[in-house]
């Protein structure tokens, strides 16, 4: 047809996740798989203007996140007793997407879980944080929710999600 197709050859790098976002009161944990670009360049969880969680969890608290600074948007998750963090440490990734995650090396999720006392559910956000943590929690008495990812690689319906997601409400 005489077009030509560009193809982006991205390398992969090495990539750390970010520090945990926790109080000792935390009651919910949502891990994640590992940062995208967009967030490790900023520094900040969920970065990428198009990830869905901060409408998630807009919808679950009650306060319109969005219109937050970062700063706020995190007082306020810890105010709900909310914490982040990953289950991958560092892996090698060329670009965001969780199917390109290579050498992938776990974060100490045990030993992160057993500082938070007050913790009654831990909520992986997409199938790939859910598969790298494995069984590591087989044997917890905390409750396990297994939530659509917030990306925006997931084209699910954020109605959808946000239905899926309000599971979280019970445990405010």
């Amino acid at each position: 047809n005489g077009r030509t197709a560009i193809v982006m050859d991205i390398m992969p790098t090495q990539k750390r996740c970010l520090a945990p976002i926790a109080s000792c009161n935390a009651r919910i944990l949502i891990l994640g798989s590992l940062p995208g670009d967009a967030s490790l360049a900023a520094g900040q969880y969920y970065a990428h203007p198009r990830n869905q969680f901060w409408v998630l969890m807009s919808g679950i608290i009650g306060q319109d996140l969005l219109a937050m600074r970062y700063a706020s948007r995190l007082a306020i998750l810890n105010r709900a007793a909310i914490a982040l963090w990953d289950v991958i440490a560092q892996a090698t990734r060329a670009g965001s997407l969780d199917h390109r995650i290579l050498n992938a090396e776990p974060n100490s999720l045990r030993q992160f879980v057993d500082q938070l006392r007050h913790l009654r559910v831990i909520a992986f956000n997409g199938k790939k944080a859910a598969a790298v943590a494995g069984d590591a929690f087989c044997d917890s008495t905390i409750d396990i929710l297994h939530l659509p990812s917030s990306s925006p690689a997931n084209t699910r319906n954020v109605e959808t999600k946000k239905v899926q997601w309000s599971a979280l409400s019970a445990y405010l």
